[in-house]
């Protein structure tokens, strides 16, 4: 019999993802700058937070990897921190004391958690997630473009029982609007490929502020985008648009 399985979004990528007893947070982001806006309620203080098994951070862009805003709450340092080697690096100089490199396709547990990193693109080095545990598997996609070899994902790890995908399609104004993250129309599209029991969008309410929206990044802050493309293309997916500290419950 699985375990059970839930999933909390505290805000953008920052979700605490309970299998059976195991906690995993994912992507801490705690604090705004001039620049950097939740654009919704944070549901949670470092504090308030609880016992965390392990910790996953798929990059180093400041709103996936505010590893200040936990030293500064009293987060446990010696918790597992699992990223790339970019996120490493940073994780060590900031006092986490048992760091473990994982890049594409590389597997790394803890206790009876496993995690492989699996392919992302960003505008920085990046990677996503398969979380497994108690028979259950979450693919979390931090804030990537939709790669190719995410398709597979099902193939190499069996039925997907959540997904947890960004939304926004952000583009980078500067940058002749290049987009660096997957839009709702491809986030549905990888959607149908891993068809998971259930997926939950986020990466939707981030923005720059009213100058930095104007001269730095566009994006799309309406989630139902996405429930209606996966309704088009993958019907028999449940979608959840869920507000921080919503409790959901996978079957």
């Amino acid at each position: 019999m699985s375990a059970s399985l839930t999933v909390t979004r505290i805000g953008h990528a920052c979700q605490l993802i309970e299998i059976g007893g195991i906690r995993v947070l994912t992507d801490p982001w705690f604090t705004q700058t001039p620049t950097y806006y939740q654009g919704e309620p944070v549901a949670a203080t470092v504090g308030s937070l609880g016992r965390v098994d392990a910790l996953v951070v798929t990059h180093e862009h400041y709103d996936h990897c505010d590893l200040d805003a936990l030293v500064d709450g009293g987060f446990d340092l010696d918790t597992p921190l699992l990223g790339p080697g970019t996120v490493a690096a940073i994780a060590r100089d900031k006092g986490f004391r048992d760091v473990r490199v994982i890049e594409a396709w590389e597997s790394a547990t803890v206790g009876d958690l496993t995690v492989t990193a699996t392919p992302g693109e960003h505008g920085v080095h990046e990677v996503t997630f398969v979380i497994q545990a108690g028979g259950r598997t979450v693919f979390f996609g931090g804030d990537s473009l939709r790669v190719p070899e995410l398709d597979t994902i099902p193939e190499r790890f069996g039925h997907v029982d959540l997904a947890i995908l960004p939304t926004n399609g952000l583009c980078i104004r500067p940058m002749d609007l290049r987009q660096v993250v997957m839009d709702a129309e491809e986030a549905a599209g990888l959607t149908a490929a891993l068809k998971p029991t259930l997926a939950v969008p986020h990466h939707y309410a981030f923005h720059s502020g009213r100058l930095g929206d104007r001269m730095i990044t566009k994006g799309d802050q309406d989630p139902r985008h996405y429930a209606d493309a996966v309704a088009r293309l993958a019907p028999d997916v449940d979608v959840r648009l869920v507000l921080p500290g919503t409790v959901v419950t996978v079957p």
